[in-house]
């Protein structure tokens, strides 16, 4: 894929072979290119495999269905999980996701024909299902793993932030700001408004009985108040708190406990290092997985053309696949030329369908309908913005 195009859409289609199978892949390459190049082509070989009864394809042909769906969705979860874990570098994603397009669809295809048995009987359908359910499984252990780590530390990083009335203070205050281990005094904080601030000022000593002259300072400030302290007798606290509710002074309820303070800074930073630790072998963990499901997924395509072409074109088996990456901008002239070129396959949709329309299949089912054997891989599910 060049950095210029976006992952998109390949279109999967087969046609029966003519005289040979080069001379349908050389008849399709010939018209989409004719036209300003309507799509990037590469043939899509599908090992031959054995057929068992007419009954057998089409118990088949429902079962792929099904797969297909399975492990698309396990592809999507991963693709997006992936973009919730890169967090702020979403542009990442795309590297971190194999995208190289159609070569690799080809290539990792090619390369994996081991994978099967000759006979479609013994197709390892429960080998693709267990093993692309096991990452979902995987996934999602991970996932909460991880999204309670992030979660936590979420948690602790709010009460440190916002406003002054409920952010945690621990960070802000000193040990020298309050009279500690003292029988008859206590330090309060007060949260202050800065338009009351004179107010505070003048008021303060007289709130109450009992508060220590020019005790308070300003501690802290953020967009709307101060953090003061002020020193008074235990015995006054009540009153004090009372009155200085009516001029919109608010004593934070607040204890200076060193060893509760001290806990929770190395809770956040035992979070903080325990997440990026994580980090990595997570997101390798993604790569690795996301490239299994997603081959796991181009097989199930090809079964499907397989089962497909034969249930269309019949026995002996004779089709050829061909992976097509359409160019965005003229979609629907290569879906007139394919209608063009394989509309004699079909006579029932050749009667159906007035080639002067715009064809946008008939819809039998989900599937859309064409004249040929056609499967969307749809990598825009992809893209994350």
């Amino acid at each position: 894929q060049d950095k210029g195009t976006k992952m998109t859409e390949f279109w999967l289609i087969s046609a029966p072979g003519e005289k040979t199978c080069q001379q349908t892949w050389e008849k399709l390459h010939a018209a989409t290119t004719k036209h300003n190049n309507l799509s990037t082509n590469s043939k899509f070989n599908i090992p031959d495999l054995k057929v068992g009864t007419l009954d057998v394809l089409v118990g088949l042909s429902d079962e792929l269905a099904k797969l297909d769906a399975f492990v698309e969705s396990v592809v999507k979860k991963v693709a997006q999980y992936m973009a919730d874990v890169l967090e702020d570098s979403k542009d990442k994603v795309q590297e971190n996701l194999l995208a190289n397009g159609g070569k690799v669809l080809t290539q990792q295809w090619q390369a994996e024909h081991k994978f099967y048995s000759s006979s479609l009987d013994t197709v390892p359908f429960l080998l693709i299902f267990k093993g692309v359910n096991q990452i979902d499984n995987d996934l999602k252990a991970r996932a909460s793993a991880y999204n309670n780590l992030k979660g936590n530390l979420q948690n602790l990083e709010r009460k440190n932030a916002g406003s002054l009335l409920t952010r945690s203070l621990a960070d802000i205050v000193k040990k020298e700001d309050f009279v500690l281990d003292s029988e008859y005094l206590v330090t309060l904080l007060v949260i202050v408004p800065k338009l009351n601030y004179n107010d505070w000022v003048k008021q303060y000593e007289t709130l109450a009985e009992m508060v220590v002259p020019r005790s308070s300072n300003v501690l802290f400030e953020d967009q709307d108040s101060y953090l003061c302290n002020v020193t008074l007798f235990r015995k006054a606290v009540d009153d004090f708190k009372h009155k200085a509710r009516e001029y919109k002074f608010m004593v934070r309820d607040f204890q200076y406990n060193e060893e509760e303070m001290k806990a929770d800074k190395e809770e956040m930073n035992r979070l903080s290092t325990d997440k990026k630790k994580q980090f990595g072998p997570l997101v390798r963990w993604l790569k690795v997985n996301f490239s299994e499901a997603f081959i796991a997924w181009i097989h199930v395509k090809a079964l499907r053309v397989f089962v497909e072409s034969v249930l269309r074109y019949g026995l002996p088996v004779n089709f050829q696949a061909m992976l097509l990456q359409p160019n965005k901008k003229t979609m629907k002239k290569l879906r007139e030329v394919l209608y063009e070129l394989y509309k004699h396959l079909d006579s029932s949709a050749a009667a159906i369908i007035d080639a002067t329309m715009d064809i946008p299949g008939l819809n039998l089912s989900q599937q859309e309908y064409y004249p040929y054997v056609y499967y969307k891989i749809d990598c825009n599910l992809l893209e994350f913005k």
